[in-house]
């Protein structure tokens, strides 16, 4: 289960954040490139990826499947699948760097790739090449993807 005494903030991101936020990512990797392609680490980095892979005129993407989360648990990674190649020339993509262990095991598979997440952590970060924001250790980031949208009252009436 997720520890939650270990986050302390949410940072809540919308999907024109997230866009927003891609293509700024897309910005700072375009004259780092030409890229053969893409590797989207699955799930988190699907949307990124896709993003990005429009905003560099990409065509080739591949996934690097690994979990180490799902929806409230955090346990130790798994690799679901591989890629045959190092990395040259390639870009690895994720939504985020947290501790950097999952990022670790993808670094290792493709230690030749360009790494770059969308968000990163303070523990995270030194595992990636380039990211557009960092949040603190203690900081869930909300993705629109784990959020939906319902009706909240009115302040006023809530506290009748």
């Amino acid at each position: 289960m997720v520890d939650k005494s270990r986050y302390q903030k949410m940072f809540p991101v919308s999907w024109e954040q997230l866009h927003r936020d891609c293509r700024a990512l897309s910005w700072r990797l375009v004259d780092k490139g030409p890229w053969k392609g893409i590797l989207a680490i699955t799930r988190g980095g699907l949307v990124p990826a896709a993003i990005i892979a429009r905003e560099l005129d990409i065509h080739l993407i591949d996934t690097i499947c690994l979990s180490s989360y799902d929806w409230k648990n955090q346990g130790e990674a798994t690799i679901l699948k591989e890629v045959d190649n190092d990395g040259e020339g390639w870009l690895l993509i994720d939504d985020l760097v947290d501790t950097g262990k999952t990022a670790k095991i993808a670094r290792d598979m493709v230690p030749r790739a360009h790494f770059a997440t969308v968000y990163a952590k303070p523990a995270g970060r030194p595992t990636v090449d380039t990211f557009i924001t960092e949040v603190s250790q203690d900081t869930w980031i909300l993705f629109p993807w784990d959020a939906g949208s319902q009706f909240v009252e009115p302040i006023a009436q809530a506290s009748e």
